[in-house]
């Protein structure tokens, strides 16, 4: 029986409203900071990590903001808005650049499954999101 593999990210939300973001080095896209919770780790400390590793920015996590599972690799990704403490953005092994990005730059440079998560984040009226997507396209709703 195949297992589910649990991702976090950090939505980071400077003063200005921009949000931070890295380019990965692997594909070239635009994404939040993220990437796979450490059997060890609580999820929020993981999202503190990976941004803390893939970005230079320290954070303080502030809550989840969505749930998100990618139905053809059984990845779920858990979603957290943060603001940034501290630090300087940076390169990593895993990003080729850092960048703080306007909302309509996330919808223009993300792709959906991404985007989403970020403008999630940034609703900050409702309840965490719940949404399922097959690793390019949110899935409709039963």
């Amino acid at each position: 029986m195949p297992l589910h593999s649990v991702s976090v990210a950090g939505v980071v939300v400077r003063d200005d409203g921009r949000v931070l973001a890295i380019r990965r080095a692997d594909n070239g896209t635009w994404e939040p900071p993220g990437g796979v919770l450490e059997l060890d780790e609580r999820p929020e400390d993981g999202a503190a990590r990976e941004v803390l590793e893939e970005t230079g920015i320290h954070v303080s996590v502030e809550r989840l903001t969505g749930v998100y599972k990618n139905m053809t690799r059984g990845i779920v990704a858990l979603v957290f808005r943060c603001r940034p403490v501290d630090g300087v953005e940076r390169t990593s092994s895993e990003s080729t650049a850092v960048e703080w990005l306007t909302p309509a730059e996330v919808e223009t440079r993300m792709a959906e499954v991404y985007a989403v998560r970020v403008l999630d984040a940034l609703n900050s009226a409702t309840a965490p999101h719940v949404r399922a997507h097959d690793g390019r396209h949110l899935l409709e709703t039963a």
